[in-house]
């Protein structure tokens, strides 16, 4: 039997994005509503296995029923810019999935649904619809069901017949009586006033529809009742009107055009990549399916059982082999070099074995060209080989080319140079848990094509890079810096593993204490970590006003809780369990997953090729993450210690650098002062926008002042400021308003920007690093606003970005030209991690903030704090 699953696109979006908080991925787009979108998508596709499905959209604002009613909906919250701009998003979510969508002009998608599952169920289909809106329920019938969003996201409550009469004792015809007598707030219907849903349900029991309520008005008992009636007869008529969802629409169920069936998984995973949804991907891609391979053109090439002279060359493009799950482990599965006498397949053994290879390697006069510098120093340095001589990186070189683009894998440069000879890695060794290294024969040939790809693109690429005036930024700056990354991580971070336990076991002892007091404070056990039987101590027992709920219970997330704190001392208690819990399964159990069992180290890896801003991040560990607001996150940091005796942790941290670059690119002589005077930069926002001297600042203001400082320079907007804040919309729009007219250059650069945008279709940080931003032009106002939004903050994230990495670099070249000990260790966010002999930490102190200071030259100083100690935390 045909099965039809119909969405209502924009109540689930809408349900998603107020269920999770504000998410963003690397390159800064809000994903949370796509987030809890796919993981609906994925539940229904799962529970439901439809074989037709179709996902509803609205249109616009206005449909046929404005012209009964002019203020219907009116009452509506404009949409969070931060939930449009998802909504293009959701509908490539939709495409890859090979999932209908569809919008009609002057329709609601409910007029699209109620259509469709009128004609399916016509033909005897089974038809579910799911939605947030309990509208939906009159179209319920032997053939139709309704699933209701109800707790979170992916839980619903579904109803037949039976179950309407259960929970309201009508029929499901009957929803649109209700609406008519009660009226919906949400969509501004105005029903009879004083008519609640407990009213309108025994008028019904009684009466049948509204137009029979209406005739019968003489027998209604209650006088205030029946002159509510008569007075509102027209309005409750419209109201039903209104509230009747429209089966006739321009829509036609096409059997073709709506089957649900076959889709592309890796369309799929790519986008979940792009979206950062790695949870997905593990969940979604569990079989590894390999991809079909191409046939190429034939490569000769040799294999060598002893390297001679004659086999190596200057230059050579050289490929390092190693899976990405082995990239710490030193496993090998290969080299290949091209150059222009010959290409060669030398098997692991022979290379590493070989005086002469090894000796070639380490020459920095050999110029060598590879792809993934980074990762190929990593892995000869884990077989304590140095690896000189690096002058280009085709994937550095194709990430600063364009940093959008979701792949710069050989296989997919050399595709969209036109120059394709080389297999995918996937269709090799296919992936996730069916991943397996093939036969040497297959290997040798895959190593050999990827070396003649880079020997092929290096001049190709580097022309590009001249072109955009980024050959400077890749050679002087990235090349470099792929090798300093790749000595810190074999260097990796010394971790001392006891004192983890310990915290571990204290952080127990802590979560018991306080499960102890929670107890005690609601005066009885319960399961904290139960959201169900919480909400019953809260909101039941306790009796505090409950802020979110649902038919299956009341919400217990931290937002709910973060408005209930001070309105009982249990809810303070019950946020601190949470995050202590968190600290300890995430972070101290995380941490010692990864400690590498050789070394006693966490060997972070640095992902260089991956941010659109050009900012650094790191995984397995994500040391970015480590929460340093709670002090009991703070101290986790205690376990980063030096790996020497008698050696310190030194930590610099530039100051409020995007701020500062900020200052520079927009020229405000206002904020440009506050950092030339070396003002608190809040205290001095606060006085400007708030018109008052420095010693009436209060916290309030100052605290104010910090949320748009830093929201500015993320293109925030009253929504995410008032969230930030807690106060309304209103006020956070006079805010940022208010901002605006004291610092006016702020706002002519981020209109000139974003013209700039317009006229280049890309912008630049001050070393050249491109954003494109295709979308700034675009007809769709949702992609449009997050261009301009993305606009605003690339050059000031991405000069950041830049500076912190030539910091990087030239510390590396300064430590080794001072001919110190001392070793540059992590980065995270604007921080700079060394251990250092304590004999040289007076030099330290004193070169480091120098080099990081005149990094790149501002017209207000860059600023650096130093500290160092026994561990990072004391660094602090």
């Amino acid at each position: 039997m045909n099965k039809l699953v119909l969405v209502d696109g924009n109540s689930i979006a809408y349900r998603a994005f107020f269920a999770l908080p504000l998410l963003n991925n690397d390159k800064g787009v809000y994903t949370n509503a796509v987030y809890g979108f796919t993981t609906m998508l994925l539940k229904i596709l799962e529970d439901e296995k439809p074989t037709h499905m179709l996902v509803a959209f609205d249109a616009g604002k206005t449909t046929f029923r404005h012209e009964t009613y002019g203020e219907y909906k009116s009452g509506r919250q404009k949409t969070p810019p931060e939930l449009s701009e998802q909504l293009p998003l959701i509908r490539e979510l939709l495409d890859a999935f090979n999932i209908s969508r569809f919008e009609v002009e002057n329709y609601e998608a409910d007029d699209l649904i109620g259509t469709l599952a009128k004609q399916a169920s016509a033909k005897g289909w089974e038809v579910k619809v799911y939605s947030g809106d309990k509208d939906l329920l009159q179209l319920v019938s032997d053939h139709v069901t309704v699933a209701l969003t109800r707790k979170g996201i992916t839980q619903v409550e579904t109803y037949d017949t039976e179950a309407i009469a259960e929970r309201y004792g009508i029929t499901p015809k009957q929803i649109i009586d209700m609406k008519g007598l009660m009226g919906d707030s949400s969509d501004n219907i105005p029903g009879v006033p004083g008519i609640g849903e407990k009213t309108a349900l025994k008028l019904l029991k009684e009466y049948g529809t509204v137009e029979n309520v209406l005739e019968n008005i003489d027998s209604i008992s209650g006088k205030k009742m029946k002159e509510r009636l008569e007075e509102n007869r027209d309005q409750a008529l419209m109201s039903k009107a209104l509230a009747t969802i429209y089966t006739e629409a321009p829509i036609t169920l096409d059997a073709d055009e709506y089957v649900f069936g076959d889709y592309d998984k890796r369309e799929v995973v790519k986008l979940f990549k792009e979206l950062d949804f790695k949870s997905l991907i593990d969940k979604f891609d569990e079989d590894g399916t390999k991809t079909e391979k191409q046939e190429l053109k034939e490569l000769e090439f040799t294999k060598v059982e002893e390297v001679k002279d004659e086999h190596l060359h200057s230059p050579s493009a050289v490929v390092v082999e190693v899976l990405e799950e082995n990239y710490h482990q030193a496993d090998i599965l290969g080299f290949a070099l091209v150059h222009e006498k010959g290409r060669y397949f030398i098997p692991t053994e022979v290379a590493l074995q070989s005086e002469v290879f090894v000796a070639w390697t380490k020459d920095e006069n050999q110029e060598k060209w590879v792809f993934d510098a980074k990762r190929a120093v990593v892995a000869l340095g884990w077989q304590g080989i140095e690896f000189d001589g690096i002058r280009f990186d085709l994937q550095m070189a194709s990430y600063l080319l364009d940093p959008s683009l979701s792949s710069h894998g050989i296989h997919d440069i050399s595709e969209r140079k036109g120059k394709g000879n080389v297999y995918d890695d996937e269709a090799v060794y296919g992936k996730g848990a069916k991943q397996k290294v093939p036969d040497e024969k297959e290997l040798s040939e895959h190593l050999v094509r990827k070396a003649d790809a880079i020997f092929v693109l290096k001049d190709v690429l580097e022309e590009e890079l001249r072109e955009n005036q980024q050959f400077e930024l890749f050679q002087e700056l990235e090349m470099p810096l792929s090798v300093v990354l790749g000595r810190m991580e074999t260097t990796g971070v010394k971790v001392d593993v006891e004192q983890l336990k310990q915290m571990g076991e204290d952080l127990h002892e802590r979560l018991a204490t306080l499960e102890q007091k929670i107890h005690e404070l609601a005066g009885v056990e319960f399961n904290i970590n139960s959201p169900k039987q919480l909400g019953e101590i809260l909101f039941e027992k306790l009796n505090l006003p409950p802020i979110k709920k649902t038919k299956t219970g009341y919400s217990t997330s931290a937002d709910v809780l973060e408005k209930l704190a001070g309105d009982h001392e249990i809810i303070d208690h019950i946020l601190h369990y949470r995050q202590l819990g968190k600290l300890s399964s995430t972070y101290i159990e995380g941490l010692l997953k990864v400690v590498h069992e050789d070394t006693h180290k966490i060997h972070t890896r640095f992902n260089q090729a991956l941010t659109q801003t050009g900012r650094l991040s790191s995984t397995d560990p994500n040391l970015q993450n480590i929460p340093i607001r709670l002090e009991e996150g703070r101290k986790i940091r205690k376990a980063f210690v030096p790996s020497e005796k008698d050696w310190v942790i030194l930590a610099a941290d530039y100051s409020q650098i995007e701020l500062r670059v900020l200052a520079h690119i927009a020229e405000d002589e206002k904020l440009m002062e506050a950092f030339q005077k070396d003002m608190d930069v809040h205290t001095k926002t606060a006085m400007d926008v708030f018109h008052v001297k420095e010693e009436d600042v209060t916290s309030n203001m100052r605290r104010s002042a910090k949320a748009v400082n830093f929201g500015i320079v993320y293109g925030i907007s009253d929504y995410g400021l008032s969230q930030s804040l807690n106060i309304t919309r209103k006020e956070a729009a006079e805010f940022i308003e208010r901002y605006f007219e004291s610092y006016p250059k702020v706002k002519d650069y981020m209109d000139s920007i974003v013209e700039q945008a317009r006229e280049n279709g890309f912008v630049t940080t001050l070393l050249h690093r491109r954003r494109y931003l295709p979308d700034i032009t675009s007809r769709n106002f949702n992609k449009r606003s997050f261009a301009e939004r993305t606009a605003m903050n690339t050059p000031i994230q991405g000069t950041a970005a830049d500076i912190i990495k030539k910091a990087m670099v030239n510390m590396a070249r300064r430590i080794e030209e001072e001919g110190l000990e001392s070793r540059l260790l992590l980065q995270v966010h604007d921080e700079l991690i060394f251990e250092v002999p304590r004999e040289e930490l007076d030099t330290m102190k004193k070169l480091v903030p120098d080099v990081m200071e005149k990094a790149v030259e501002l017209n207000v100083p860059l600023k650096v704090d130093v500290e160092s100690g026994d561990s990072w935390y004391d660094a602090k």
